[in-house]
């Protein structure tokens, strides 16, 4: 990648993964989309366009923050190194220096909760817990669960369920069967990005004592599990959208089946370093699929 000055803004900027950033808005879309449809349905209240950009540049900011601390505490770890299968990190490769990665971990957490401190002015204290939590678990997600083998779990949370819902909460002041419904589909969507990490990471993670669950499935089972969960998104999501809609207005979701189908079947024949991307095709994917969300909501 040619030389890149250590601390400079190419640095940061490679640093922050902007590719991950869609896994972050997904879920701000799926559950603005269903407020929306809610909103509309009902005749009751008005959508706030506001409040909505609020819960995107949270979203935002807490996924380049929990990149940082990924990139920090692994390094320290040992976990990355500048031979790693993964696209390359900022620390190991000296772009950005370890004192210079602490100081941006701190200012991504402040500016992430100065993004998200006027949304308790509308959801109440209800989003004041949320924004502790979002900021304990971004650290805790690198340094305790993605080891024990739970960072799945964390990405069906914090990626599915909590911002989904409380992006639908603070539009509508209410939560429903299929906002619970619509944040698992969405979380275990994006946890296909996780499935894809940890395949490629196996054999390293296996070594290291860090136990996936691809390490404790094995490659095979992995696979089938990468596509069950595309799959039971796609069914989740559409029992969202029925609950109040006709069925029809959920086949714009069949096109994300058809891709992640595809996408599962390349996967399989595929291994090593030749998997980086498969990453970029599985956020292409699961971020599809919010965007046919809106439209079978619309």
């Amino acid at each position: 990648m040619g030389n890149i000055k250590t601390n400079s803004l190419q640095a940061w900027v490679l640093a922050a993964r902007p590719k991950t950033l869609p896994g972050a808005a997904a879920p701000v879309i799926i559950g603005g989309a269903y407020a929306w449809m809610r909103i509309a349905g009902t005749g009751q209240g008005t959508f706030d366009w506001t409040v909505f950009g609020l819960c995107m540049l949270f979203a935002w900011i807490m996924q380049i923050d929990a990149n940082f601390v990924n990139d920090y505490f692994d390094f320290r770890k040992g976990g990355d190194t500048a031979q790693r299968l993964g696209p390359r990190r900022a620390c190991a490769q000296g772009w950005i220096t370890p004192k210079a990665m602490k100081a941006g971990i701190n200012a991504a957490t402040v500016l992430a909760c100065a993004a998200g401190l006027p949304l308790i002015w509308t959801g109440g204290p209800w989003m004041l817990a949320v924004g502790i939590l979002c900021v304990i678990f971004c650290f805790l997600y690198t340094t305790m669960f993605s080891r024990a083998g739970l960072g799945d779990l964390l990405v069906l949370i914090f990626f599915g369920i909590v911002p989904v819902g409380f992006t639908f909460f603070l539009q509508t002041g209410t939560w429903n069967i299929g906002t619970t419904l619509a944040g698992l589909g969405c979380g275990m969507a994006v946890d296909c990005l996780l499935m894809v990490n940890n395949y490629r990471d196996r054999d390293e993670d296996r070594a290291n004592g860090k136990k996936t669950i691809v390490v404790r499935l094995g490659s095979t089972y992995a696979i089938i599990l990468y596509y069950l969960l595309g799959l039971c998104a796609t069914m989740l999501c559409t029992a969202a959208i029925v609950l109040y809609r006709p069925a029809w207005h959920a086949a714009p979701l069949l096109l994300y089946a058809a891709l992640h189908l595809g996408t599962s079947r390349r996967l399989s024949v595929t291994d090593g370093a030749a998997l980086n991307p498969f990453l970029g095709k599985t956020s292409r994917n699961f971020f599809l699929l919010s965007v046919l969300f809106c439209l079978s909501c619309i």
